[in-house]
């Protein structure tokens, strides 16, 4: 897969970063313009404070609201949490593939798979099969690569519905704080 090498140390702490994600074909996906908020024993925290951009081919958003995103070790999925209106989702879930530091901005590999907790209605589900089902044959995903991720996505509904740490609002807020102080509106 990709080599790459992880910084010597984490940039410090309100340290704003872009995070670049690809699809497994190489090509560009998501751009998120956030803020390295540190590390914790679930991983690495980003922020998105609300005005920020995040931009892909043929789409572009603005943060409505603050958002925190941790992307554990494993490198295998990016949780976003909003705690506040207007976001429509209250946690968001890339699953992903080799998440990490490049140089000093994390990047990784949209997966396709997501688990939403969305708060309009529609409750907690995985979304976007139709497309991981059109990807992983378009773009031959590995075998080995297919298990692991489905049964991910499984485990990390559950996790979500338990609403354990760090799937739960109390931890979200921590580092909500920790973005409103690093980069005050």
């Amino acid at each position: 897969m990709t080599t790459h090498t992880t910084p010597a140390k984490r940039p410090a702490p309100g340290t704003r970063v872009i995070f670049r994600w690809r699809k497994w074909n190489g090509g560009d996906h998501w751009v998120h313009e956030c803020v390295y908020l540190g590390s914790d024993e679930w991983g690495d925290w980003f922020g998105q404070p609300a005005g920020w951009r995040s931009h892909r081919p043929g789409r572009e958003l603005t943060a409505a609201a603050a958002n925190v995103t941790l992307v554990p070790a494993s490198g295998d999925y990016a949780l976003t949490h909003n705690v506040s209106p207007p976001a429509t989702y209250r946690i968001y879930i890339d699953l992903a593939w080799d998440v990490h530091w490049e140089g000093a901005e994390p990047t990784g590999i949209d997966m396709d798979l997501d688990v939403v907790w969305a708060v309009d209605g529609r409750g907690l589900f995985i979304d976007d099969r139709d497309e991981w089902d059109e990807h992983r044959v378009e773009y031959g995903y590995p075998l080995d690569v297919v298990e692991h991720l489905e049964s991910l996505a499984v485990d990390l509904e559950a996790r979500v519905r338990e609403g354990a740490a760090p799937f739960d609002d109390s931890t979200a807020r921590r580092w909500l704080d920790r973005l409103a102080a690093a980069v005050p509106a």
